[in-house]
């Protein structure tokens, strides 16, 4: 059962992996055996990742360089193709948010979340995914998002880009999946990371929200995300293609839920 798990020999690239959601994924796929990879634009964020992803036992390779950019992506992997390998498992979770109404959003700025969120993972997916599909065997997990499905007041670029981000995911599936490659999501629910720790901490009326909403009664938090990413990362999703799994409590599967009446009408 153990070797469904097993990532030893496999290189992992995890685009923006410097903390958060992304860190968690980077340490549960190298505590499982796979050679992590991380890049960033800021050397400072990246070197005091490489601390934290040693205190994890994990050795990550780090880089900077630019998802949005082809030249520098390119550049980049092929600096990890030559000095740890060719990439196996690409988790595509750099991105960005900006919460701005829309009649106040510059298209520049909307065009630079789309940029980030939605355009890179197809840069870098198109960058590794022909050694995968030459090799016949490689996983693609897209950073999506609850707001993949649904929108709320001020994230219109960010939910125009996840949103995209689904169907890109199985457009990717329905090209590749034939070369054995597996093409899958992850959308994260609301996440207990050093970002939303202002909104969960007193009373803060959008904790109260999650906490009424979330079926599960609680923030998830950054392992539980890591946990999906190693499912998807592994063999024993081998059959698990074009698929967006959400990591959300349940808040997605009853939204209307508020933590009492259900257990009021039982």
């Amino acid at each position: 059962m153990n070797d469904l798990f097993d990532l030893t020999g496999k290189v992992a690239l995890i685009t923006g992996g410097t903390h958060g959601i992304g860190m968690a994924i980077g340490k549960t796929l190298g505590q499982a055996g796979a050679r992590i990879c991380v890049n960033d634009l800021s050397p400072e964020r990246l070197e005091a990742a490489k601390i934290e992803y040693a205190k994890a036992g994990v050795d990550a390779f780090t880089l900077v360089f630019d998802v949005t950019d082809e030249q520098q992506v390119d550049e980049g992997i092929s600096v990890i193709e030559r000095e740890v390998g060719p990439v196996d498992i690409l988790v595509n979770n750099a991105g960005i948010i900006k919460r701005i109404p829309i009649l106040d959003m510059p298209v520049k700025d909307f065009r630079q979340v789309m940029e980030v969120d939605l355009v890179a993972p197809l840069i870098v997916s198109k960058r590794v995914a022909p050694h995968m599909i030459k090799k016949r065997a490689g996983k693609i997990i897209n950073m999506c998002s609850m707001m993949s499905v649904y929108g709320r007041n001020t994230v219109s670029a960010y939910a125009s880009a996840k949103g995209g981000l689904k169907l890109l995911t199985a457009n990717m599936c329905c090209e590749w999946a034939k070369y054995n490659l597996q093409i899958n999501g992850i959308g994260p629910g609301y996440i207990a990371t050093a970002q939303t720790a202002p909104i969960r901490e007193g009373n803060h009326p959008f904790n109260d929200l999650v906490m009424m909403r979330t079926p599960a009664g609680r923030w998830g938090e950054p392992e539980d995300v890591g946990n999906a990413a190693l499912f998807l990362a592994s063999k024993a999703s081998d059959f698990v293609n074009g698929h967006i799994l959400y990591v959300d409590g349940g808040i997605l599967a009853n939204f209307g839920y508020v933590k009492g009446e259900n257990e009021l009408e039982n």
